[in-house]
């Protein structure tokens, strides 16, 4: 009986499966790669109704955080300055400004400033902002610079991967209370003696830190750590509660 399809097609459904398995691992790699935060949050830096230069603000004239967000040491959130908290300079201080007219506005009419929201914590994530300024990470952990930002981006992936890094190891991230909102501190800053005589140094030590040149960061962090007896969370309901 005569063959109705050539040889080649012998082939075909194996043919077929690799490519089907190609496509598919391509996919997999492809959404793997540009649909985490690394890829669609990272550097995103949408424009503002009103221009507010961090780098100015706080960089410059001097400004602490917590002037315009001052709900982040006590709150679970957050929160936005209202436009009297931007008033109470601008009022006075390039009140003629004409980019500062939709504040101005919002002054008048009492219609809040609709600022743009960048970073964005998932509905099905707990995370108190409170609970993390008070225990040693600051605000450079996740924002990034922004004491140097013309523009405030998205700096950080902000993916559970990336949260649980410092969960695991926590002592890589803190540093004194009193540096949190220092958004430029180094490790370079602390002066061992004095740090040691405040806090204390890890009961795992094998030499004494009040008497080493400088400390490292893993040397702070394990002694904060001890201090405050940090213990973050590793597990799932730690942050989808």
């Amino acid at each position: 009986m005569a063959n109705f399809f050539p040889r080649w097609t012998n082939w075909l459904p194996l043919k077929v499966a690799i490519c089907g398995v190609i496509i598919v691992c391509g996919l997999t790699g492809a959404t793997w790669y540009y649909v985490t935060p690394k890829y669609t949050r990272v550097g995103y830096e949408p424009i503002q109704p009103v221009p507010f230069p961090h780098d100015i603000h706080v960089s410059q004239l001097g400004m602490d955080c917590r002037y315009c967000h001052s709900f982040v040491e006590v709150a679970a959130h957050s929160n936005l300055p209202n436009t009297q908290t931007c008033m109470n300079c601008h009022s006075q201080v390039q009140k003629d400004n004409p980019k500062l007219e939709p504040v101005r506005a919002s002054w008048k009419t009492g219609t809040p400033v609709e600022w743009v929201q960048i970073h964005r914590t998932p509905d099905y994530v707990f995370y108190n902002h409170a609970a993390h300024v008070n225990r040693g990470i600051s605000c450079f952990s996740c924002h990034g610079p922004v004491n140097h930002m013309p523009e405030v981006y998205h700096a950080k992936p902000h993916s559970m991967a990336w949260c649980l890094e410092c969960h695991r190891h926590p002592e890589n991230f803190l540093r004194p209370e009193d540096q949190i909102f220092n958004l430029d501190w180094k490790t370079d800053d602390v002066k061992p003696a004095t740090f040691v005589a405040k806090y204390g140094q890890p009961s795992d030590a094998t030499e004494d830190l009040s008497k080493k040149k400088k400390l490292s960061q893993t040397e702070i962090g394990e002694t904060l750590k001890e201090r405050w007896n940090i213990r973050p969370p590793v597990n799932c309901q730690g942050c989808h509660r």
